[in-house]
């Protein structure tokens, strides 16, 4: 079995299955069928995510797995909720901070200075 070829090209719209299969009881179902938001997502999205689950939803953990910054790893999770139809929530600056804090890129005082703005 492949994978669904997807994206695909000059398409903009999700495609609709038209036919199920089941091995092992040999029944067909023919019809109109959508398929879920997860299913249409690309190779990368879908990798993404499996490393997402697999870690249990630690980005601090995808960010080591993957050898990238924790920015980039933001960036894509963000770019996979669009992808399966979410806005990503706006960052809270002062949770920003912190984690600079925490990831070592700014001074406590640094922070403090941040946080008093």
């Amino acid at each position: 079995m492949r994978p669904l070829p997807l994206p695909f090209p000059d398409e903009t719209e999700a495609p609709h299955v038209t036919e199920l299969r089941f091995p092992t009881s040999g029944v067909t179902v023919r019809g109109s069928f959508e398929l879920n938001e997860f299913a249409t997502l690309t190779p990368e999205n879908l990798e993404f995510l499996r490393l997402y689950i697999r870690v249990r939803g630690n980005l601090k953990e995808v960010e080591r797995v993957l050898g990238v910054s924790y920015p980039t790893v933001r960036a894509r999770f963000d770019t996979l909720l669009r992808a399966i139809g979410y806005e990503p929530e706006l960052a809270d600056p002062q949770a920003e901070i912190l984690s600079s804090l925490e990831r070592g890129e700014i001074t406590p005082d640094e922070a403090a200075r941040k946080l008093r703005r």
